[in-house]
């Protein structure tokens, strides 16, 4: 079998997906605190080592269905280890696990500060199990919600990168594990600071790096290629213009993380809509992305649950704005550009169905993983700092370096 274009631009994507997840360890590790930042960014590079396993043994089983094969999820006996799997098929393979990935490492940022490893690797496993997995069936594998359309007699549900399967999912199971880990100790308005802005630039850079092959890396034609290439930038341009209107709006002072945020709303916006949007439709969804996230953030403080670093102000709300967006001006089919009502009544029942399925099952898991392991690190080590104390490692070793700089010039 030859390996054509489509095939080598898949492969490319792969890798730029792949980067996203350390990409995301370093924008998550600046948003922490100093003593956090090693155990935040791993908790990202364990998701990657977890799911990544999972996914070879039976998460690609599971993650669509065989002709004839029906069901909660695809089995995932029929392909176990990939032992049966086709060469053909391998290239896809591993563009779906950079994509499992990243979804599970996305909700650690509801727990930093606060959360042992063990319990998240073990809340990660069983997480992509049991709702990462089928819902990735559901939506792209063949499932009830790619039916959805033939079902109803309506246009098929449009979810090109995973507004539902990715930003939603993990925005939803976020919201599920922060309330049952409750909040960090100090939890304030401005208690829990970023410690530094570069690492959130370098982490959000990588991640609009790899968002290209997010979006595009299945595209076969040029003219798709590029629609879903320029609306990518176009998005996101927006929803930094967005989010840094409502923070001048609201007299607060604009700065870099603000619009990095605003940056990863019109990301997470235009996923799923990337290839069904003319590009002015994209610039308005990355404003609206942008500007919504910025007021969503804040919802934490008043309704009293911890996001530590805002997954679901950010990738739920943004998630479902973007894939309900799609019912009002996707091409043909939308609201508002001469399409009926259809696509936007099936956009909405897969919106809400992933929320509501991913929350009460991630609350279950979490709620197990508690009884199991308590879930949260002592008091003393979340005070103290978690890095050094649970990891034996620090972010920066500057006091160290400074005595050994006195030591050799005295």
């Amino acid at each position: 079998m030859q390996l054509t274009a489509s095939d080598v631009w898949t492969l490319a994507s792969t890798a730029l997906v792949l980067i996203m997840t350390p990409g995301l360890a370093l924008f998550y590790g600046g948003l922490v605190r100093v003593r956090s930042v090693v155990n935040m960014m791993l908790f990202s590079v364990s998701a990657m080592g977890v799911v990544g396993v999972l996914w070879i043994l039976f998460g690609y089983s599971m993650n669509y269905f065989a002709p004839g094969e029906a069901g909660f999820a695809g089995s995932p006996f029929k392909d176990f280890g990939l032992i049966s799997t086709s060469p053909g098929d391998y290239i896809s393979v591993g563009f779906g696990a950079a994509f499992a990935m990243i979804t599970t490492a996305l909700i650690s940022g509801a727990i930093a500060d606060r959360v042992g490893l063990g319990s998240w690797v073990l809340f990660a496993g069983v997480w992509a199990t049991l709702v990462y997995f089928p819902v990735a069936a559901w939506v792209w594998g063949g499932g009830w919600i790619q039916r959805l359309g033939a079902t109803l007699g309506t246009p098929d549900v449009i979810d090109l990168a995973g507004g539902t399967v990715i930003h939603i999912n993990a925005g939803a199971a976020a919201l599920a594990l922060a309330l049952v880990a409750g909040k960090r100790i100090g939890f304030a308005p401005g208690s829990h600071r970023p410690h530094s802005v570069p690492l959130v630039t370098i982490g959000a850079a990588l991640l609009w790096f790899g968002w290209i092959g997010f979006n595009s890396g299945l595209a076969t034609e040029v003219g798709e290629a590029g629609l879903i290439l320029v609306n990518t930038l176009a998005a996101p341009a927006a929803g930094i213009i967005g989010w840094i209107a409502v923070d001048a709006l609201r007299g607060r002072k604009p700065g870099v993380i603000g619009a990095m945020s605003g940056a990863v709303a019109g990301l997470v916006g235009i996923t799923p809509a990337a290839a069904n949007l003319a590009p002015v439709w994209a610039l308005l969804l990355g404003l609206i992305s942008g500007v919504a996230c910025a007021f969503a953030i804040d919802l934490k403080y008043r309704l009293g649950y911890d996001d530590s670093l805002d997954v679901v102000g950010l990738h739920l709300v943004a998630g479902v704005i973007g894939s309900l967006y799609l019912g009002f001006f996707a091409f043909e089919d939308g609201l508002l550009v001469g399409g009926g009502a259809g696509l936007l009544l099936v956009q909405t029942i897969s919106v809400v169905s992933v929320v509501g399925y991913s929350f009460v099952v991630s609350l279950l898991i979490a709620l197990a993983v508690k009884l199991l392991t308590g879930l949260r690190v002592p008091a003393e080590i979340e005070e103290a700092g978690i890095d050094e104390l649970a990891h034996g490692e620090i972010a920066y070793a500057l006091e160290e370096e400074d005595r050994l700089a006195v030591s050799t010039t005295s």
